[in-house]
Parts: C-alpha cells; sequence; structure tokens
C-alpha cells in the first residue's frame, strides 16, 4: 500500500504558506445520497499521522479512529454536503464543485494553499491551488481529507438506511453495486436517488 507524505506540504511551508488545506470528495460515483468534501489543515511542521491512507484501503475501524486522531490534530477540518436535489438540478460535476468551495468556506481559518485530489476547483484562484493526481494516495492533508469525509458520509449512508431499508444502503453506501441495482429494479427510485444519472436504465 502507497503511503501518504508531507512532501507536498513541507514544499509549501518553506515557501511561506502557512495554512495548507487538503481536499477530497467522496460519493460522486454513488448512484444515491448526497455527495461530500472534506477539507483538513494539518500544524505547519506537524508528524505524519500513523495509519493514515487512502481512506478507500482503510477498514472501517481503522478509518474511524483515523477520523479521530485527524479531527483532534488538524488545525481546523470540515465537511460539506451537497444533496440529491441540488445534483439532480445541476449535475454531480458542478455539485462537487460546489462541495469544494463550502468546505473550504466551512474551515474556522483561512487557508493560504489548497491541495486538491485530482481536480482544480473552479472560482478558486489557480496560483493559490494545485490539483494532485492521485493525491488521497500520496499526499497527507488530501488522504486525511479523504478519511473525515468518508466517515461523515458512511454514518450519514447508514441513518438514511433505516428511512429506506429496501435498498440497502447500509451496506454499499449508495454506490451502484449488483444488489443495490437489483433492489432498484424491484423497488423504483427512491427520493435519495440520482436521477440525473439516468438510473431509469435499471428498472
Amino acid at each position: 500500500m502507497v503511503i501518504p507524505t508531507l512532501d507536498l506540504e513541507k514544499s509549501l511551508w518553506k515557501k511561506g504558506y502557512s495554512l495548507v488545506c487538503g481536499i477530497d470528495e467522496v460519493g460522486r460515483g454513488c448512484f444515491a445520497g448526497p455527495v461530500c468534501a472534506g477539507a483538513v489543515v494539518l500544524p505547519k511542521n506537524c508528524g505524519l499521522i500513523d495509519g493514515i491512507a487512502d481512506s478507500k484501503l482503510l477498514s472501517p475501524e481503522k478509518r474511524e479512529k483515523l477520523d479521530k486522531l485527524i479531527r483532534e490534530q488538524a488545525i481546523c477540518w470540515a465537511v460539506s454536503e451537497i444533496s440529491v436535489s441540488v445534483i439532480n438540478k445541476i449535475g454531480i460535476g458542478k455539485a462537487t464543485q460546489m462541495a469544494f468551495r463550502k468546505s473550504i468556506k466551512m474551515l474556522s481559518k483561512k487557508t493560504d494553499f489548497v491541495l486538491v485530489d485530482a481536480f482544480y476547483i473552479t472560482h478558486l484562484n489557480r496560483k493559490k491551488q494545485m490539483a494532485v493526481k492521485e493525491g488521497d494516495a500520496i499526499c497527507a492533508s488530501i488522504s486525511a481529507a479523504s478519511i473525515i469525509a468518508k466517515v461523515y458520509r458512511d454514518k450519514l449512508m447508514e441513518k438514511l438506511h433505516k428511512k429506506y431499508p429496501k435498498y440497502g444502503f447500509k451496506k454499499h453506501k449508495g454506490y451502484g453495486t449488483k444488489k443495490h441495482c437489483e433492489a432498484i429494479k424491484e423497488h423504483g427510485l427512491c427520493r435519495l436517488h440520482r436521477t440525473s444519472f439516468n438510473l431509469d436504465k435499471f428498472l
């Protein structure tokens, strides 16, 4: 497993950027539920949090432990959420960008520079951000953001499972698994489904 480093953060700290924020989204490819974005500012010259990695490669138990450590050690952190109704209205691409910007605004401190997984953030100064390919796997701040966003969204989908138990959201968290597609075919779409994803093909 690739272990993230603080190399990008350290290079930015040396250039005078004290508050470097890592950002990542969770749920962009799901068939149901909101898209979320995590934002984390780690302390300058901090040590690497033991066990941190791309959230997708960690067990739920490990993510829970790291989520707590990240929130305790970060200078500030935030998780934003963009609803299904907004996703269906403007599309997942714009909704994801909205989630990125919202997470930055939710932080208790104004950031100096943003490191974001894969994407540039629209309506944000390009000189103050960097799109990092596979950032959630190689950049500690982005990995931290992916973990807190994943834990937040998973808990949310588990709560929503109680309202819509027929779809199995507790298990697949809204992703397009075989079981989820079968449930859509059997029960139709519910209010949590992203109709903008053309899910009628599963009916």
